[in-house]
């Protein structure tokens, strides 16, 4: 257990990033980002079949004059703002364009059904919302929130929402002055944003989070992550995420592009290709998927595809060690990256020289494999309650199998029970209208995660599961069933699995099948190889956490079900009561 004893050491300085603005608010820092950087470009998007780039001043003015809507529409300091929309350029505008007006923001996931609008928006109490298109206006007017004061749309025809461009044209009328104003007289002190967690377990909890905690982690992720100069990142996951909202943050802090997608799924890789990213943001699931596809070769092409991968492989740890490779070792890298290495490079782009991901692990043998392509795949780990990360994996310092160490300026320790705490000036305010939760998860200065993990003796730090989500067997064996799911996940056929196993004999595992991978396997086909990737993983483990029987659903999880949240963890609560009595049958 924690004690008073065991408070972290006195708040210390966070190590100043490269380059940065030096701002002590958020507000203050868009401002400051769209002065400095003027002419650079800020984001890039497409248009009407076009991509097109705006420069910071070009974001400065767009933010100025949201504020400035915002301003003579009423909101006052401390109003909140909802941001209801899909990743595009101008859900930064607004998020930025609010923060300027002195509101709060509360981002609410695109994917959000009525009900969860109604709660997230009922319960932060807030008075404006900021629409994407005429689809979230359905959607937040079938909520039936009636307390909201404006409600304006990013795109023209939604309805009675006012329109975006009638918003900027009132902040013209109010002027640049009366938004430096308001922006001048933020805090660090001052909410910045109340962020809803996705909640895996009941009702969603609302973050509050301060500007001095935003820009701690900004500074914190920047002074660990050097982009070096001209980088551009590709924004594709939902900005009310918190891991990438704080990647913005720092990406226009320190003055470099962001580019969106054009919001297809289907064609993300198409946009990465055209916008050519040097870094990338993404979900584990992507690279998992990439790596199954260029692993399946067989024979010679197999041979080579292994082949060049040590290759790459031995020439990045020779890299990371300082030391040259010998003439024929280069030539071999040389062939081997001309042959393989950069066609993988290639499907992005072939610019991207570090991916940064989060949420769930990813198998190592993936994280090598990319790494000797050039690509190099850095874990991190955080939660939304300390903005978004805590510990993070860097291009000097990489541990694989691991989410790194702490960043500079915070603190992370394992309790007596193998509990994560964190402490440091990221670490949230606590959660709105719930002094009960907040005392819960703030004890004696340390913020506890809910998450085990462990702290090797170079103080990288593995996450080993879910204290909740703790199994104990018949026999009295604690399982957490974490590690077994993720690499049931990263099996070719596999794309979920919900291990279960509380006080049973033994586990047993809900699994559904990757639809391309099972496309033209029938039935026993397809039962036959998911039994071959479960008994290939099961001999990773130890007996007692090995699945001994399996059902293969007849559906995908889904988040309109309720059995993921927005951000695509299973709730596993909601997964095995729906599925109770499929589960008691793999025991009968």
């Amino acid at each position: 257990m924690t004690t008073a004893a065991t408070r972290p050491p006195a708040a210390g300085a966070v190590p100043s990033p490269r380059r940065s603005t030096g701002a002590p608010t958020v507000a203050a820092m868009a401002l400051a980002a769209a002065e400095r950087y003027g002419p650079a470009p800020a984001q890039r998007f497409a248009r009407d079949g076009r991509w097109s780039t705006l420069s910071y001043a070009g974001l400065g003015s767009a933010v100025v004059e949201i504020a400035g809507g915002l301003i003579a529409s009423g909101v006052r300091p401390g109003d909140r703002v909802a941001v209801l929309a899909d990743t595009r350029p101008e859900w930064t505008w607004a998020d930025l364009g609010a923060l300027c007006a002195g509101a709060t923001v509360v981002p609410v996931y695109p994917t959000s059904s009525p009900e969860e609008c109604e709660y997230i928006l009922s319960h932060s109490q807030t008075r404006v919302v900021i629409c994407g298109g005429p689809e979230h206006v359905r959607t937040l007017r079938a909520a039936g929130v009636e307390a909201l004061d404006l409600v304006v749309s990013l795109d023209a025809g939604a309805g009675d929402a006012v329109p975006l461009d009638e918003l900027r044209r009132r902040g013209r009328a109010t002027g640049a002055d009366a938004v430096r104003e308001r922006a001048a007289a933020v805090t660090p002190d001052d909410l910045c944003t109340i962020v809803y967690t996705s909640g895996t377990t009941g009702r969603p909890k609302g973050c509050m989070l301060t500007h001095g905690n935003y820009r701690a982690n900004s500074d914190m992720c920047a002074s660990a992550v050097d982009l070096g100069d001209g980088a551009r990142i590709f924004v594709f996951l939902p900005l009310a995420h918190s891991m990438t909202r704080i990647i913005t943050m720092f990406a226009l802090d320190q003055g470099h592009e962001l580019a969106y997608w054009r919001g297809d799924m289907q064609r993300v890789m198409e946009d990465v290709r055209a916008v050519r990213p040097t870094d990338l943001p993404s979900v584990p699931r992507l690279f998992e998927k990439i790596h199954q596809a260029a692993t399946e070769a067989t024979g010679p092409k197999r041979q080579l595809l292994d082949w060049a991968v040590a290759r790459g492989g031995a020439a990045r740890e020779a890299q990371r060690a300082g030391r040259r490779l010998g003439v024929a070792a280069q030539a071999q890298h040389l062939l081997a990256d001309r042959l393989v290495m950069r066609r993988v490079r290639d499907l992005f782009g072939g610019r991207v020289r570090m991916v940064f991901t989060g949420g769930a692990p990813i198998e190592p043998e993936i994280l090598r494999f990319f790494d000797a392509c050039g690509i190099l795949v850095l874990e991190g780990y955080g939660l939304t309650e300390n903005g978004a990360a805590a510990a993070m994996n860097t291009a000097r310092d990489l541990r694989l199998g691991t989410v790194g160490r702490p960043l500079p300026g915070g603190w992370v320790r394992i309790a007596d029970d193998g509990e994560i705490l964190i402490a440091g000036p990221h670490v949230f305010a606590g959660y709105l209208h719930d002094e009960e939760a907040t005392a819960a998860a703030l004890r004696d200065a340390w913020l506890h995660s809910g998450d085990l993990g462990e702290l090797d003796g170079d103080g990288f730090l593995r996450i080993t599961g879910r204290k909740k989500d703790i199994i104990v067997t018949s026999s009295g064996k604690n399982i957490s069933p974490a590690a077994i799911e993720n690499a049931l996940r990263g099996t070719r056929l596999i794309s979920q699995a919900v291990v279960a196993g509380d006080r049973r004999p033994y586990l047993v595992a809900l699994v559904t099948l990757d639809p391309q991978e099972a496309a033209g396997l029938g039935p026993a086909e397809a039962r036959e190889a998911a039994s071959r990737d479960i008994e290939a993983v099961n001999r990773r483990f130890a007996p007692p956490e090995r699945v001994k029987r399996f059902l293969i659903l007849d559906r995908e999880l889904s988040h309109a079900d309720g059995e993921l949240t927005p951000t695509l963890k299973v709730r596993r609560a909601v997964v095995t009561k729906r599925f109770a009595t499929e589960i008691d049958a793999l025991y009968r």
